[in-house]
C-alpha cells in the first residue's frame, strides 16, 4: 500500500467519518439542494440539477473571467451525462459551504492517486470537509478543466447517469444493461419504452453515486474535442452581461477613494469642506488609509476628492525608489543568506572542478508589473435590516464571503456576498493577494454610512494602478559548469523570493545532475501579488534565457542543444521538437531576424514557442510570428484554447517589450494606461499559430501556461538578430 493511501486511509477512519458518511453527506446534499432547486427540480451530487422539462444546469465553483471555463466544465459533464447540448445552462455556484470545490482538494492532493474501493465514500467527504474548512472555491493556477473538470465534472456526469439508469431500470423493473441513453432520454431497447432525464431527476437524486462510475474513452467523446458556441458569449456580445460595475440598485450612491499614495501609509488628516461645497456630494468619510467621497454620482464624487488635498503619511518609505530597491536585491545576493529551495548532487563542488572558462555566469532582473485589467476594481455593499450584502467580482468568492464576516463583524447568516463575472483579473482579485480585504473594508465602512442606502465603491483607473498588488520587481543570479561536451553538467541559482515560490516554478526539464537553488527574502513595502502564471513568468524568463548562453557558450544551436537534453520521448521533447518544425526552425530569414526558442513546463501543460523578431531603428522589438507547441493532454474546446494561448502569448509579449511598473519616493510612478505601455494592436504579430499535441499525460491547464515561454523566446530571438544579449525586462528601451 503506497503511504499515500494509507495515511488517508488511517485519517478516515480514525476521524470515524466512514461510519457517518452517509448521513453527512445527506446532510450537505439537502443544504445545496436548498440554496439553488425549485418545485420541479432536483439537484444530483450537488452540482448538476436537471428540471422537469429537461433543462440541465450545471453549477460551476470558478469565476468567469472570460476564460471559457463555465463552457468548457459545462462540456465534461454533458459529454459524460449523454445529454442534449441544447438543454445544458451553467450557473456560478454560491459562495456557501456546500458549494466548496472539493474536487480541487482532492485533485490537488491525490493527483491521481487509487484509493481501496471501500474508502471512496470517506475520502471524498474528507476533501469536501477539507475544501468546507478552507473555504475553497479558488478560480487560479490554470485548476478549472485539468482538476475539477477531470476529478469533478466528468465523475459527476457518468456518476449522475449510472443514477437516472437506476432509476428507470426500477421503474421498469429491469437491468439497466438492458437500457441505452442519447441525448437525455434513457431507452428500453426490447420495449421501445423511454423516459426522458426530466421525468427521472427526483427519483435519480435519492439514489447514491459512485465515486468512480466508468468513464468515456476518448474515440467516444462527442462533445470534448469540439467547438461548440461557448455559452457565455450572447450576453457579452450584446452588453446584457452585468459585471460589478454595472450593478445598479434604487437610491444607489457613489464613492471615490483616494488611498495613501506609498503602500501602508495612513490618512493624518483633511478638510472635508471643498468636497461638500460641490452639489450632489453627501459625505467626505476618513479611513483609516484613504480618505472617500460619497454623492449622488460617480462624477460628482470624483469631483469631490478632487477638490479635497488630503495629507497622508509615508511609513517611513518616501526614499524607496526602483533603483534603490535593484541595489538592495544586490546586495542581497551577494551574502550567504536564503533557503535552498531545491538541491540535487553537489553543484558547488562541481562549479569548482571544472576550468574557469567552462563556467558561465549571467544576472537578469524584471520589474514590477500591473495586472491592468480593464474593469477597475469596485464593489457596492448595502447595510439593511441588519444584513449585509455586497457586490464584486472576486477570485475566491467563498473565502471572500469568509473575508466579508470578518471585516464586518456579521454572521454566515447575515452576510450574502453576490459573485460577480470579472472584467479581467490575471490575478488582480484573487483572495490571496490580500487585496480583498483591503477594499471590501473601504466598501463596507461606506456602506455603514449610508446604510440603509446602497453604496458603490469604484476606483479611478489611477488609483487601480496606485493601489495594485504587482507582480514582483525579482532579481537573479546564475552559474553555470559546462562539461568537455558542451552541456551543462552543474547549476547554481540565487534568485530575490518575491512571492513565495513552489519549487515546480524553477524546474529545469533538461539532464543536469547538479542543481541549486536558493530563495533569498529582501523585504520591502510595495504590495505584491499573483500575476498570470505567478512565479514561472521570471523562473521561466531566466531558466530559458540563461541555457541559450550556454547553448551559444558551447557553440551549438539552441534548439539542437535543448533537445539532446531531453530524454527521446518524452513530452517536453516531441513539443519542442514539433514547435522547431512548424516554425521551419534552420531555414533562412531575412536580415536582421532571428529566431528564439523556450520550453517551459507549468500547470501540468508543457508549452515550446519559437518566436521571429528584430530590432527597430529605435532599438523597440518588432515580433513578425510566434509559433506555439502544446502539450496540455486533451483538449476540451479547441477555439477556446486557442484563444487561451494565443491571449497569453500577447499579453507576454507586452509585458515583456514595454510594461514596467517604477517606484520613486515610496510611490507609483504610472498612473494609466497612457504611461503604462500596453501592446497595440498595430504591433501584435501578424502571425501567431498554436500546435496542440495529444497525448496521453494527464490533462494540463490552459489559462497560464502559454505566458511563460514568451520572454526568453523574445529575448533569445533579439540575440540571435543582433548579437546582444538581453538580461533585463521590458526589453523597450
Amino acid at each position: 500500500m503506497k503511504r499515500r493511501t494509507l495515511l488517508i486511509g488511517t485519517a478516515v477512519v480514525g476521524g470515524g467519518l466512514v461510519i457517518g458518511y452517509r448521513a453527512w453527506t445527506d446532510s450537505v446534499a439537502a443544504q445545496a439542494a436548498a440554496l439553488v432547486t425549485r418545485p420541479g427540480e432536483s439537484l444530483i451530487g450537488g452540482w448538476v440539477k436537471i428540471a422537469a422539462d429537461d433543462t440541465v444546469t450545471v453549477y460551476v465553483p470558478h469565476i468567469d473571467m472570460g476564460q471559457g471555463t463555465h463552457t468548457a466544465l459545462a462540456m465534461m459533464l454533458a459529454e459524460e451525462l449523454d445529454v442534449d447540448w441544447s438543454k445544458v445552462r451553467t450557473e456560478q455556484a454560491p459562495p456557501e459551504k456546500a458549494f466548496a470545490n472539493g474536487f480541487l482538494a482532492k485533485g490537488w492532493i491525490m493527483q491521481g492517486w487509487r484509493v481501496p474501493s471501500f474508502l471512496d465514500g470517506a475520502v471524498d467527504a474528507t476533501f469536501t470537509e477539507a475544501a468546507r474548512f478552507l473555504n475553497l472555491q479558488l478560480t487560479g493556477g490554470s485548476t478549472a478543466v485539468r482538476i475539477t473538470g477531470q476529478v469533478g465534472m466528468r465523475i459527476m456526469g457518468a456518476a449522475a447517469r449510472q443514477v437516472l439508469l437506476q432509476a428507470a431500470a426500477s421503474r421498469w423493473e429491469v437491468t439497466p444493461r438492458e437500457l441505452t441513453v442519447a441525448a437525455g432520454v434513457i431507452t428500453h431497447v426490447r420495449t421501445g419504452r423511454s423516459l426522458r432525464y426530466g421525468e427521472l431527476a427526483a427519483s435519480a437524486a435519492a439514489l447514491d453515486l459512485s465515486s468512480h462510475p466508468p468513464l468515456k474513452l476518448r474515440q467516444d467523446y462527442r462533445l470534448i474535442g469540439t467547438s461548440v458556441p461557448r455559452l457565455d458569449i450572447p450576453a457579452k456580445v450584446t452588453g446584457a452581461q452585468t459585471y460589478g460595475i454595472d450593478v445598479r440598485l434604487p437610491d444607489m450612491r457613489y464613492a471615490a477613494v483616494m488611498s495613501a499614495p506609498v503602500h501602508g501609509g495612513k490618512l493624518v488628516e483633511v478638510d472635508p469642506a471643498p468636497a461638500l461645497a460641490i452639489k450632489d456630494v453627501e459625505h467626505v468619510v476618513p479611513l483609516e488609509s484613504a480618505v472617500a467621497v460619497i454623492a449622488r454620482g460617480y462624477w460628482q464624487a470624483r469631483r469631490g476628492l478632487a477638490a479635497l488635498r488630503p495629507r497622508f503619511s509615508d511609513g517611513g518609505n518616501d526614499t524607496v525608489t526602483s533603483a534603490r530597491l535593484d541595489a538592495q536585491f544586490q546586495r542581497a545576493l551577494d551574502g550567504s543568506d536564503g533557503a535552498v529551495r531545491r538541491k540535487i548532487g553537489d553543484p558547488a563542488q562541481a562549479l569548482k572542478d571544472v576550468a574557469r572558462e567552462k563556467v558561465v555566469a549571467a544576472a537578469y532582473r524584471v520589474p514590477f508589473l500591473h495586472h491592468a485589467a480593464m474593469e477597475p476594481v469596485n464593489a457596492t455593499a448595502q447595510f439593511k435590516d441588519g444584513k449585509l450584502t455586497l457586490w464584486a467580482g472576486d477570485q475566491a468568492p467563498l473565502a471572500a464571503k469568509r473575508e466579508i464576516m470578518r471585516l464586518s463583524g456579521l454572521s454566515a447568516d447575515d452576510v450574502t456576498f453576490m459573485p460577480m463575472p470579472l472584467g479581467g483579473s490575471f490575478g488582480r482579485r484573487g483572495g490571496a493577494n490580500g487585496a480583498t480585504g483591503f477594499y471590501f473594508a473601504q466598501a463596507i465602512a461606506l456602506a455603514r454610512k449610508v446604510a440603509p442606502l446602497p453604496v458603490q465603491m469604484i476606483w479611478s483607473r489611477e488609483e487601480d494602478f496606485a493601489q495594485g498588488t504587482y507582480r514582483p520587481q525579482v532579481a537573479t543570479r546564475l552559474q553555470a559548469a559546462l562539461g568537455a561536451d558542451g552541456k551543462p553538467i552543474a547549476w547554481s541559482q540565487a534568485y530575490i523570493d518575491g512571492v513565495p515560490s513552489r519549487v515546480e516554478s524553477f524546474h529545469i526539464p533538461y539532464a543536469i545532475a547538479h542543481q541549486s537553488f536558493r530563495a533569498v527574502d529582501s523585504r520591502h513595502h510595495v504590495r505584491l501579488g499573483s500575476w498570470r502564471s505567478v512565479n514561472h513568468t521570471q523562473h521561466g524568463f531566466w531558466i530559458e534565457s540563461f541555457i541559450d548562453e550556454l547553448a551559444h557558450a558551447a557553440g551549438r544551436d539552441p534548439f539542437v542543444y535543448r533537445r539532446d537534453l531531453l530524454p527521446v520521448g518524452s513530452r517536453a521533447r516531441i513539443v519542442l521538437e514539433t514547435a522547431a518544425a512548424k516554425a521551419n526552425w534552420g531555414s533562412a530569414l531575412p536580415a536582421g531576424i532571428g529566431r528564439g526558442i523556450a520550453l517551459i513546463e507549468s500547470y501540468g501543460s508543457v508549452v515550446a514557442q519559437v518566436i521571429e523578431a528584430a530590432l527597430g531603428a529605435d532599438g523597440t522589438p518588432i515580433v513578425h510570428r510566434v509559433v506555439a507547441a502544446v502539450d496540455c493532454g486533451d483538449v476540451c474546446h479547441p477555439d477556446t484554447a486557442t484563444q487561451q494561448v494565443e491571449g497569453a502569448i500577447v499579453m507576454g509579449l507586452s509585458a515583456a517589450i514595454a510594461e514596467r511598473i517604477t517606484i520613486e519616493r515610496g510611490v507609483v510612478v504610472q498612473r494609466n494606461f497612457t504611461d503604462y505601455r500596453l501592446l497595440t494592436l498595430a504591433r501584435t504579430p501578424p502571425r501567431i499559430e498554436v500546435h496542440f499535441v495529444r497525448s496521453d499525460g494527464a490533462w494540463g491547464g490552459l489559462g497560464e501556461p502559454g505566458l511563460p515561454p514568451v520572454a526568453p523566446a523574445l529575448a533569445n530571438a533579439l540575440f540571435a538578430a543582433s548579437g546582444r544579449r538581453f538580461r533585463d525586462l521590458p526589453l523597450m528601451p
